[in-house]
């Protein structure tokens, strides 16, 4: 059976409320490697955004979700190439604008914040150098008016001292300090969406509570979209408008936050959400943490059906074979691809109709 690849806005479990900003639809994208070796990274995924909304996309390692963010600013590996698909932000085809046209999105349309900072500032220069270039080139404005600038940001990322930050190299901060400098460079041209790559994962637990508090502050005070990549899904609960649960390069749930924890649907949702540590007194304490049995599959040689199966305790026979696509779960809030809620073959096929 072929998989759905068409979807629309309501069937994405979008808000209500508010414009569409960012339209993913059958996006593919493929690493190719040393004999003929070729990576299905990300295969066909639809995704649909609104403006000012907070998306999580979470899974584990290998699961496509950096490879997603990547693709929609267009800074992938020399061997990765998008293969199908479209990219639209605010009605335009990201995906069809040559590399000086992308040059102009990036950071002005789209911004970045990488995982590491410290890899992602150049050491040899002073910070006010480095926000202030970037504003100067894109504003056409002065160094003293692009420093002026790049001093208010970072009040806004709320690091004390801006002028002191300023006159400093990236190695003269702290790891959480750094990132907030990453976050006022990622707002220096007012971007429309932030795609953050796990920006929390080289801070401890305090710093990182603090940086999702800004992330959720920054995101209603100036109006930008964020797409928000981790592992993690504490950190979905804490900040997160919508879930995007992604597997082996697929999307696989789809819901509101909330619902992704009061009433997970893909079996592959259920058994992240039980390696989560828990509080509850109930719990032995002495017990090990549950685990996912198995690994993501080998994405140059999936395995076919549905490709959690392999791993999956309630799999079935035409899970093996078939290929479920995201539809309407027993919640209607969600979408869900898993043979679990589809009834029948006559009720999947006046799904995709």
């Amino acid at each position: 059976m072929m998989r759905e690849t068409e979807s629309t806005p309501n069937q994405q479990n979008i808000p209500d409320a508010g414009p569409l900003l960012l339209e993913i639809k059958n996006l593919k994208v493929h690493f190719f490697g040393e004999e003929n070796r070729v990576v299905r990274a990300v295969d066909g995924i639809d995704l649909a955004i609104r403006k000012r909304e907070i998306v999580g996309i979470v899974g584990e390692s290998g699961c496509g979700k950096s490879t997603l963010g990547y693709s929609i600013i267009r800074l992938l590996a020399q061997n990765a190439r998008i293969v199908d698909g479209s990219v639209i932000l605010d009605g335009e085809d990201l995906l069809k604008k040559d590399e000086r046209q992308m040059r102009k999105v990036r950071g002005r349309d789209v911004s970045m914040v990488f995982q590491d900072p410290l890899t992602s500032l150049n050491p040899v220069f002073k910070i006010k150098e480095q926000i202030g270039r970037v504003i100067q080139i894109h504003e056409k404005l002065g160094k003293k008016e692009a420093y002026n600038r790049a001093r208010e940001l970072l009040k806004l990322v709320e690091l004390p001292d801006p002028d002191v930050v300023l006159a400093s190299y990236p190695h003269q901060m702290s790891g959480g300090m750094q990132q907030r400098i990453m976050l006022a460079m990622a707002l220096a041209l007012k971007p429309k969406l932030m795609i953050a790559d796990e920006p929390t994962t080289a801070v401890d637990a305090t710093i990182q509570a603090q940086i999702l508090r800004l992330l959720k502050k920054l995101n209603r005070e100036v109006g930008f979209s964020l797409i928000l990549i981790t592992h993690n899904l504490g950190i979905v609960a804490e900040i997160c408008d919508r879930a995007v649960v992604m597997y082996a390069g697929r999307i696989v749930e789809i819901a509101d936050a909330d619902s992704i924890f009061k009433n997970p649907q893909h079996p592959y949702t259920k058994l992240l959400i039980s390696t989560l540590p828990t509080l509850d007194p109930r719990i032995d304490r002495n017990a090990e943490l549950p685990t996912i049995g198995g690994s993501v599959p080998d994405l140059s040689s999936p395995p076919p059906g549905c490709r959690f199966h392999p791993r999956c305790p309630h799999v079935m026979e035409v899970c093996q074979v078939e290929d479920p696509f995201l539809n309407h779960g027993s919640d209607e809030s969600h979408l869900t691809a898993c043979f679990l809620y589809e009834t029948s073959k006559e009720s999947r096929e006046g799904d995709k109709r």
